[in-house]
């Protein structure tokens, strides 16, 4: 028999008369003895006004949830911290006192927490949120949350209390059992999904799927990003606080910031719509009465109320692209919409109401911007409270490979036709795509016009090698212009696959020779200026020969050096 159902026994044996107070004593001292071996145990619940109603000597065969707790053979409970109202002040000290015949090692502590409705979620999460708070927990002991008494309210909010770790314990369900009269049964839930193996399994498929789903289903293969991915994943299912996406041109903001609404609109964290903005075309007034509306007659042409962006986005997601771009009064207006879910209309004097999450996103150095005025500081602090910083293509090039297959698959899908690489094409355009040559300064908008280029130029839905190599010279061309070269950058004449097996002393050296040969009126004049000393220690010189053997090293003629692409 185990020592808590002796106990039970005895104490009815001793109501019964057939056993004596001194050998019930020498059992009592027997158990706590024993109960020094091992964690005391509080058990923290709310009184049932129904439920632990009784009154009369026959209560004992009905189930009372928060007596039966301490009736059970394999729970002992040490405390019992019961909370009640002031109304239920003598049902609490009854139920007190059946406790303690019941189970005399168990101290009940009685707490007066009042409810003046207890159907009302925000006050008595309130009030149980301050009764967590202000209760010592001891690590020393186990905490057992009885949630079977109370209304379901107050039983969701012990729930929600425990699960945040308010309150460091698991959960309890009683139930009653017709065959144990009014003992019942009881249930111990930990919160703890990791130990339930099954279910932190599709936990984390589920954030995988999430991961993959933000990144659009292709598997990318740069750790740092994967990394950043995922913590995206967590915080989008979490909250709807502003989330900033920064990072240059290119990088997937407003493709990202898409798939985040999609992604919670399937786990119904939001039931409106995606607006999305790009601040750099919003001027002026056309500006706050695009963002904010503005009511008929507001200025010249109002001849109707408009909404705006924000009131369009009302329990949605609101995506301001290049948010750095607003003027000092549409963020200073954006702050308040942010903070109190309201704002003015242009023109209007009544306030209007609008509940979005922001994702706002910027290529721009926003704390570079506070300090130079462009940007309020406020409005910085309010939307950074999770900024995430996406990487250029160049700092990816594990993943050129995979983006390269999907902007493949996006044209198939456009255009209904399916177009690859042959081998030496792909190869080559890989080479090239990973070397420091690729500037990738568009990031993934050159990587798709990159493959639509191609895709649209192959004939018989293959790339081959000449197509490769004509958009190589054509994003070379491309790069070099938009960052200020000169004719005469060696990415425009010499090809890029001998260009990544240079040296930079060998590219340096070249890249200087051209410079004279695209000043030189010919090949001859040039050997001369190039080869000026050396020339006057041979008998017979022939400097355009040795220029012209020189260039051919590295594939190229006069020709090509003086037009100035291959």
């Amino acid at each position: 028999m185990g020592i808590r159902k002796l106990l039970i026994e005895c104490t009815l044996c001793v109501r019964g008369g057939n056993l004596s107070c001194s050998l019930f004593a020498y059992i009592l001292r027997f158990i706590h003895m024993k109960n020094r071996e091992r964690r005391p145990t509080v058990v923290v619940g709310l009184l049932g006004t129904t439920l632990d109603l009784g009154k009369h000597p026959d209560r004992w065969q009905n189930w009372r949830p928060s007596v039966a707790i301490c009736r059970q053979p394999d729970l002992i409970v040490d405390r019992f911290e019961l909370l009640h109202g002031r109304r239920e002040q003598s049902l609490a000290e009854l139920v007190r006192a059946d406790i303690g015949t019941a189970s005399p090692e168990t101290e009940v502590v009685l707490h007066n927490v009042e409810f003046s409705d207890p159907w009302d979620f925000e006050q008595v999460y309130e009030k149980l949120f301050s009764f967590a708070r202000g209760y010592t927990f001891d690590d020393g002991e186990d905490y057992l949350v009885h949630i079977t008494t109370g209304t379901h309210v107050a039983q969701i909010c012990l729930f929600l209390l425990t699960e945040s770790r308010h309150i460091p314990g698991k959960l309890l369900q009683s139930s009653p059992d017709r065959e144990r009269g009014g003992a019942g049964t009881v249930k111990v839930i930990d919160l703890d999904l990791s130990k339930y193996d099954r279910i932190a399994s599709r936990f984390r498929q589920e954030q995988q799927e999430g991961a993959s789903f933000l990144k659009g289903g292709i598997e990318t293969r740069n750790e740092g990003f994967n990394r950043l991915i995922e913590r995206i994943e967590k915080v989008a299912n979490a909250t709807r606080d502003p989330i900033l996406l920064t990072g240059p041109t290119g990088a997937g903001k407003s493709r990202l910031a898409r798939k985040i609404f999609e992604l919670k609109k399937q786990r119904h964290a939001v039931a409106a719509n995606f607006v999305e903005v790009n601040c750099a075309t919003l001027r002026g007034d056309g500006a706050m009465s695009a963002l904010f509306g503005h009511s008929k007659g507001a200025f010249t042409g109002a001849v109707t109320e408009r909404l705006g962006l924000l009131r369009s986005a009302n329990g949605g997601v609101l995506f301001l692209d290049e948010i750095g771009e607003l003027g000092l009064d549409e963020q200073a207006m954006l702050l308040r919409a942010i903070e109190e879910k309201v704002f003015l209309p242009l023109g209007s004097d009544r306030e209007v109401k609008s509940d979005f999450q922001l994702i706002a996103g910027t290529n721009r150095d926003l704390l570079q911007a506070v300090r130079d005025g462009k940007f309020r500081e406020d409005l910085l602090a309010r939307i950074n409270l999770w900024m995430f910083q996406l990487p250029g293509l160049a700092d990816r090039v594990e993943d050129i490979e995979p983006n390269l297959a999907f902007e493949l698959e996006q044209f198939a899908a456009r255009n209904g036709d399916r177009v690859a690489f042959n081998k030496e094409a792909y190869q080559h355009f890989l080479q090239f795509a990973r070397s420091s040559e690729a500037k990738w300064s568009g990031n993934f908008r050159d990587l798709n016009a990159a493959v639509v280029r191609m895709a649209t130029l192959s004939a018989g839905g293959r790339i081959s090698i000449e197509i490769v190599r004509e958009e190589i010279r054509r994003l070379a061309d491309s790069w070099s212009r938009s960052e200020g070269g000169h004719p005469s950058d060696l990415s425009l004449v010499v090809a890029p696959e001998v260009l990544v097996q240079m040296d930079l002393f060998d590219q340096l050296q070249l890249a200087q020779v051209v410079e004279v040969c695209r000043a030189a009126r010919s090949l001859s004049v040039a050997g001369r200026r190039l080869f000026g000393v050396s020339r006057t220690r041979k008998a017979t010189g022939n400097d355009a020969d040795r220029l012209s053997k020189y260039l051919g090293r590295f594939g190229l003629s006069w020709n090509e050096v003086r037009a100035g692409s291959r």
